[in-house]
C-alpha cells in the first residue's frame, strides 16, 4: 500500500528532529540540569549545523543568552559562522515598533548587517526576501508564549513555507514555552478564519514549543515539506513554568512585559474583540481589563464561578493608549494564585460571560474580530444566546481532542 502524504510529511518532520537531538551533548540530562537553549546547543557544537553555509536569522530582542547578548551580536562577533542577513518580524527585530507594526529595512548599527522585513509578507514575496538576501540556510530564534493569536508563529510558519520555495534549508532553535507544554487548550481554528491571528487548525493555547510547531507545520500543513532542522533545549520538562528555566525574560511585544503576562494572555486577548480594555496602554496588560461604566459586580459575578485557580479584584484604571485613553474606567484584575490548575482560556470565557452579564454597555467589535481570535462564529454566539462558560467550553472539546492527537506525534520533551 502506498503511504499516506500525511505519514510521509510526519516521517521526514522527525527524522529532522531526530538529527537535531543527536547533535546536543550526549549526556542523560535531568530535571536538576540547567536548561540550554536551542541556540547555546548550537553555539557549544561550534555551529556544526551551519558550517560552510551563509545564514539568515529570524529574530527580535527574545534572541538573547542567558547572559542578556543578543544571538546575532553573538553570532557576527564568532568566526565559526558566517551571519550575513537578519530577518525582522512585526515590532522589528531590535523592537522598536507597536502592534501592527515593523522596522521596515535598514542596515544594523551595532553589526552592519542588512535587516530585512518579514511582517505581512508570506508566499513568493516573502521567498524573494530571502533569495535577495543571498544566504543559504534560515535560522530561527523567537520566543513564544503559547498562544493561536501570537502572531510569531506564524512568522515561523510563513518563514518555512518561504524558505521551501526559495530552496533554503530551515533551522529552528528551540526556546521555552512558558507557560508550559502540559495540554493544548480551548478552540481550533477553522480554516475559513485564517488569518495572520492563526493560519492554521491548532489549539488556542496549543501547548507546544517553537520546534515542536515547526515539525507539525512542515508535517501537516506546508504545502511540502521544507528541509527542516531542529536544535532543541536540554534540561526542559513539559510541567516547567518560565521561571524554572533561569532565563532572563525580554519583552517578545511591548504589550507582553512579563512571564505573567503570557500566563493570562491566552483567554484574556479575547477582549482585543470586544469594546471593553484589554489593558493596553497599563503597567499590567491583559491582567487589567475594563470599560467606562464597569463596576466591581463584575468581579464578584466572576468569582462566583469559582474559576479554578484564579481570582478576580474589583479594579480602576486609566490606559495611557489604546482603548479609554486617558480615561478612568473600571473593571478587573485577575490575580492567579494556582498556576498548575489555572486554565487561561475557560477563564477568559468566563470573563466574557460575566462582562456581558452585568454591564449593558457590552459589545463585540464591529468587524466580529472575536471570531478570528477564537477561530469561528461559536464562542460569539454562544455567548449571545446566554449559554454558561460551561457549555462554551464544551461546545470546543471533540474539535480539541481531534488536535490534541495530533500534536501527540509532534511532542519532543518529557
Amino acid at each position: 500500500m502506498r503511504p499516506s502524504r500525511r505519514a510521509l510529511l510526519a516521517a521526514t518532520a522527525t527524522a529532522t528532529a531526530t538529527l537535531a537531538v543527536t547533535t546536543a551533548p550526549t549526556r542523560t540530562t535531568s530535571h536538576a540540569d540547567p536548561l540550554r537553549t536551542g541556540f547555546e546547543q548550537l553555539q557549544a557544537s561550534g555551529y556544526a549545523a551551519l558550517q560552510g553555509r551563509r545564514v539568515g536569522v529570524v529574530t527580535n530582542p527574545t534572541g538573547v543568552t542567558r547572559d542578556v547578548r543578543h544571538i546575532v551580536d553573538v553570532m557576527h562577533a564568532d568566526p565559526h559562522v558566517e551571519l550575513t542577513a537578519v530577518f525582522g518580524p512585526e515590532h522589528g527585530f531590535r523592537g522598536t515598533a507597536q502592534a501592527g507594526g515593523s522596522e521596515g529595512r535598514y542596515d544594523d548599527p551595532a553589526t552592519g548587517l542588512p535587516v530585512y522585513d518579514t511582517y505581512l509578507k508570506s508566499g513568493k514575496p516573502l521567498a524573494d526576501v530571502f533569495t535577495a538576501s543571498g544566504v543559504d540556510t534560515v535560522v530561527f530564534d523567537i520566543q513564544d508564549v503559547g498562544a493561536r493569536f501570537y502572531t510569531y508563529i506564524w512568522t515561523l510558519y510563513d518563514c518555512m513555507e518561504a524558505a521551501r520555495l526559495a530552496g533554503k534549508p530551515f533551522l529552528v532553535l528551540d526556546r521555552p514555552n512558558p507557560v508550559t507544554g502540559r495540554a493544548a487548550q480551548g478552540p481550533v481554528l477553522h480554516k475559513e478564519f485564517a488569518t495572520f491571528v492563526g493560519r492554521q487548525p491548532i489549539a488556542q493555547a496549543h501547548g507546544m514549543t517553537v520546534a515542536e510547531l515547526a515539525r507539525l507545520f512542515n508535517g501537516e500543513f506546508l504545502a511540502a515539506p521544507v528541509e527542516l532542522t531542529t536544535v532543541l533545549m536540554s534540561g526542559w520538562k513539559r510541567s516547567d513554568f518560565y521561571d524554572a528555566s533561569g532565563l532572563p525574560w525580554v519583552p517578545p511585544s511591548p504589550n507582553m512585559p512579563t512571564a505573567d503576562t503570557a500566563l493570562v494572555y491566552s483567554g484574556t486577548c479575547l477582549f482585543e474583540g470586544t469594546n471593553l480594555s484589554e489593558g493596553r496602554g497599563t503597567t499590567r496588560p491583559f491582567e487589567l481589563l475594563g470599560a467606562e461604566g464597569i463596576d466591581g459586580r463584575w468581579a464578584l459575578e466572576a468569582n462566583r464561578l469559582k474559576v479554578p485557580g484564579v481570582r478576580f479584584r474589583e479594579a480602576y484604571f486609566a490606559p495611557t493608549f489604546s482603548k479609554f485613553q486617558g480615561k478612568t474606567i473600571g473593571g478587573a484584575q485577575i490575580h492567579v494564585h494556582d498556576r498548575a490548575a489555572y486554565d487561561p482560556v475557560r477563564t477568559g470565557i468566563a470573563l466574557l460571560v460575566t462582562a456581558k452579564k452585568v454591564w449593558s454597555g457590552f459589545a463585540w467589535r464591529s468587524d466580529n474580530w472575536i471570531d478570528k481570535l477564537t477561530g469561528s462564529t461559536s464562542v460569539r454566539t454562544m455567548i449571545d444566546a446566554g449559554a454558561t462558560a460551561d457549555e462554551v467550553v464544551a461546545a470546543w472539546q471533540d474539535e480539541l481532542k481531534a488536535f490534541q492527537r495530533i500534536r501527540k506525534e509532534y511532542l519532543l520533551y518529557g
